[in-house]
């Protein structure tokens, strides 16, 4: 059974150039996917399917390459994780208490990017990671 890509994202990303690419990405993705959005700050975390891994997107983060984001999702996968929620913070990043309940924290690269810009850039990476397990050709691989 694949295991849901939870894309947990402060703030509305609207009708926007980065929605429209969230969107086709998530058509791509063959795993079950699934986004949903808070308010910058409060609002409710959705309960999730246990047992799960959360991964927050912080700028200090480790920065993963891609065939190592999907050999991870691939273990979490083989290990019966049902869940893995995607924290994407407000222009405040995350609390402290956040990265330190997280799992994994990742960045895509040094330079902070917005948060909108941040959910199309993971979409993708999620599509990519599981075409890369699904074993579709990876052209950076070697």
């Amino acid at each position: 059974m694949a295991t849901l890509l939870h894309i947990i994202a402060r703030g509305k990303i609207g009708r926007s150039p980065e929605a429209e690419l969230v969107e086709r990405y998530a058509k791509r993705i063959a795993w079950p996917f699934r986004v949903t959005e808070l308010p910058d700050s409060g609002g409710t975390m959705p309960a999730p399917l246990t047992p799960f891994r959360t991964v927050a997107l912080d700028e200090r983060g480790t920065q993963m390459a891609s065939m190592q984001f999907a050999k991870k999702l691939e273990r979490w996968r083989d290990d019966g994780i049902r869940e893995v929620r995607f924290l994407i913070g407000a222009a405040d990043g995350h609390s402290e208490g956040e990265r330190q309940e997280a799992d994994l924290l990742i960045a895509f690269g040094a330079a902070t990017w917005p948060h909108m810009m941040a959910r199309a850039m993971l979409a993708e990476q999620l599509w990519r990671a599981t075409s890369i397990i699904a074993g579709h050709p990876y052209h950076r691989e070697g």
